[in-house]
């Protein structure tokens, strides 16, 4: 079942919320027992409005794939999914209203910038949570109810970097531009940034923008007056798109290289024709050929018209299979209706932690700490089609 708050019900969980926190005690349903006859209750944090709902709407479909694919396989789940915007305060909010109404776990939220505010309140009140596209260096280590299944820049980014040099050994000046006002483009840069000197490159120049900015022309004459052959990206999708459209109208013609945060179909409007041959590391592929990723696919093309589906869907859908597979192992060994809730919510981490996920994205695990270990990555360049309206990720050999 899937369904979402609505205005009235969230403002009566806020004032509940508020009452507890004037008495001095956090709002808890956690010594209540566990009803799961509508289902078991997960909430998921999604950024469904903001720039961000780029994102957000490509994991609400891969929630939504995900619960039509694990219907009769296991322990029935009522996924609940709020708006968390795309600032902290949102997503915060939205974690403690969830966590009130009594979830056993969380998916979300969409970025990291919300994950360090938002994370540390699930933690503090014991709550499970699977980040699907948190990649920043920092976050399985919030504490140890915090887990994710998107990989950590650090072990993808470099891959980006690899695959330039490949195409052009020549390269050698190299330009990097982020937005310093977010947590995950702030960590992707640095990581970038060692990526190149272990590559024998160092940066002539460092960019620092604003996720809000539309204009880049100041950045942008800075940097190519350094005529760098390369330019590393760390964005999000909204000002990422725009950035690249003006490299290319200001006259750069040398490779670009962009961060996860590029890593969805929603930049081709945005950039249009000028996104034609960037280069971008990805944590899934279509072309995996397992079972798993067969059905996904195949659910996906269903839903959409026949298209591909993307990184942040998959990785969703991989979030709701692992929280609703440890769920089925938890309740199979010692059912979980009536027990309380607190011990529900520290058996089901354990539980989460120690298994073994065949997903879209392959086999995966976790480490002790909640990281997310995973056997292969990818690399892509996008190939516009004609009137660059649309196009497609295609993977580098």
């Amino acid at each position: 079942m899937h369904r979402h708050l609505y205005p009235a019900r969230r403002l009566l969980l806020a004032m509940i919320g508020l009452a507890f926190g004037v008495a001095g005690c956090e709002a808890t349903t956690s010594d209540k027992p566990l009803d799961v006859n509508k289902g078991v209750p997960v909430g998921a944090v999604l950024a469904l409005t903001s720039n961000a709902n780029v994102y957000g709407q490509d994991q609400q479909l891969g929630l939504k794939l995900a619960e039509r694919w694990f219907k009769g396989k296991g322990v029935p789940i009522q996924l609940t999914i709020e708006d968390g915007g795309g600032d902290e305060q949102a997503a915060s909010q939205a974690f403690n209203l969830l966590i009130d109404a009594g979830v056993v776990a969380l998916i979300g939220p969409t970025l990291s910038q919300q994950a360090f505010a938002a994370a540390p309140i699930a933690q503090r009140r014991g709550v499970p949570v699977v980040a699907p596209s948190n990649t920043a260096k920092g976050i399985p280590q919030i504490g140890s109810f915090i887990s994710r299944v998107s990989a950590s820049s650090a072990v993808i980014a470099p891959l980006a970097i690899e695959a330039a040099l490949k195409k052009d050994p020549t390269i050698r000046r190299t330009a990097v531009f982020f937005a310093q006002d977010d947590a995950y483009s702030t960590s992707e840069a640095e990581i970038f940034q060692n990526a190149l000197v272990a590559k024998g490159l160092k940066p002539v120049t460092v960019q620092r923008t604003q996720l809000n900015d539309q204009d880049f022309q100041n950045q942008i004459t800075a940097a190519l007056r350094l005529k760098p052959d390369l330019i590393v990206i760390s964005a999000q999708a909204v000002d990422g798109g725009n950035l690249i459209r003006q490299l290319r109208e200001l006259g750069y013609k040398g490779r670009i290289v962009v961060g996860n945060g590029m890593n969805t179909p929603n930049i081709y409007p945005i950039c249009q024709i000028y996104c034609d041959g960037i280069l971008i590391a990805q944590a899934y592929s279509p072309e995996l050929d397992t079972a798993t990723n067969a059905a996904f696919v195949k659910l996906f093309k269903e839903a959409s018209g026949g298209a591909i589906p993307p990184q942040f869907t998959a990785q969703a859908f991989t979030a709701y299979q692992v929280v609703a597979e440890a769920l089925t192992r938890l309740n199979r060994r010692s059912p979980i209706n009536g027990r309380p809730l607190t011990e529900v919510r520290q058996e089901l981490m354990k539980e989460l932690l120690a298994g073994r996920y065949d997903t879209p994205l392959g086999e995966i695990g976790f480490t002790p700490e909640g990281e997310v270990v995973q056997k292969r990555f990818y690399v892509a360049e996008v190939q516009m089609v004609t009137g660059g309206q649309s196009g497609r990720f295609a993977l580098l050999d």
